[in-house]
């Protein structure tokens, strides 16, 4: 399925992508629909009766497939991927679409910045974010690494693989945009409810978007590490989520909550979900829909014991 299964806390191999998936093409189908389901977030008063949701670009594979699935009973959903979920967020908060899709948990400050939206959040399922290396660096000889160790990394303290354990390379990182669902996740594991330092000034540290576009960074660079959504990573051998802290993201370890960077899966509304807004969403609740997770690499509601 998506984890590997070991018991909690127990060493384990790296998630390597051993889980079935289709391939990037799934995703990438699954962000480039057709018809109904290809554009823009629009505006969501304008009087059409498409539903339109945007955001997470992890969240987004899940939303086009249930998607896809209801069109045969008529209902004209558009899907994008704009800005993350601080994109999905401010855009359902300026009243430009219907659902906002987010991989973080809505913050005092979205709820200070659209006072009069009122927010509701539904738990669709729950992800996994691994701190990605090359296997390159697994084979030589990065089998795990610690809370310091990252921060060293990410920060820019930490310039060259040997200095963990690794081989004689240079460390290149590719950090995730602010307002990320991903990004909050690897901060709020490496500083807790500190603020993040200022990026580095090197020319081995750049800023990317989407789940998509870091994996093909990751992939393109040599001795690079990059934050990002385990299920991204499925039948892509050459990239290996290490275990931190002794802890790797099996699927016992993410639905008990062990493994450090276990984050909720959420579509947004403004109000409760009604109309053919709550049948998208209930959809996506329902023993069929929940189906679409694991297919992605996530947990599934029942899993997380929702």
């Amino acid at each position: 399925m998506s984890f590997l299964s070991t018991e909690t806390r127990r060493a384990a191999p790296p998630l390597t992508g051993r889980r079935v998936r289709q391939g990037a093409s799934v995703a990438s189908a699954g962000l480039l629909l057709s018809a109904a389901l290809t554009g823009c977030a629009g505006s969501a008063k304008a009087g059409s009766d498409a539903i339109q949701a945007s955001g997470s670009t992890t969240v987004a594979p899940v939303a086009s497939d249930a998607a896809e699935a209801l069109k045969a009973k008529g209902l004209n959903i558009t899907v994008a991927t704009q800005g993350g979920s601080a994109g999905g967020i401010s855009q359902l908060g300026t009243g430009q679409i219907n659902i906002a899709l987010s991989s973080k948990p809505l913050s005092d400050k979205d709820h200070k910045a659209y006072p009069d939206t009122d927010f509701v959040a539904t738990q669709i399922g729950a992800d996994a974010v691994g701190v990605i290396i090359t296997k390159e660096v697994v084979d030589g000889g990065v089998k795990g690494l610690t809370k310091a160790q990252v921060a060293g990394l990410f920060e820019g303290r930490i310039t060259n693989w040997k200095e963990v354990g690794g081989p004689d390379l240079q460390v290149f990182v590719y950090d995730k945009e602010p307002g990320r669902g991903t990004r909050e996740v690897l901060d709020k594991f490496i500083y807790g409810k500190g603020e993040p330092p200022a990026p580095p000034k090197s020319a081995n540290y750049a800023v990317v978007g989407g789940n998509l576009e870091t994996r093909n960074k990751l992939k393109s660079t040599r001795g690079s590490i990059a934050p990002l959504s385990t299920g991204f990573i499925e039948g892509h051998p050459d990239l290996v989520a290490v275990p931190l802290e002794g802890v790797a993201p099996t699927l016992a370890n993410v639905a008990s909550g062990t493994y450090p960077m276990t984050r909720p899966l959420y579509m947004i509304t403004n109000g409760k979900p009604q109309g053919t807004v709550k049948q998208y969403i209930d959809y996506i609740l329902s023993s069929e829909g929940q189906k679409l997770l694991p297919k992605h690499g996530y947990l599934t509601r029942e899993q997380m014991g929702l």
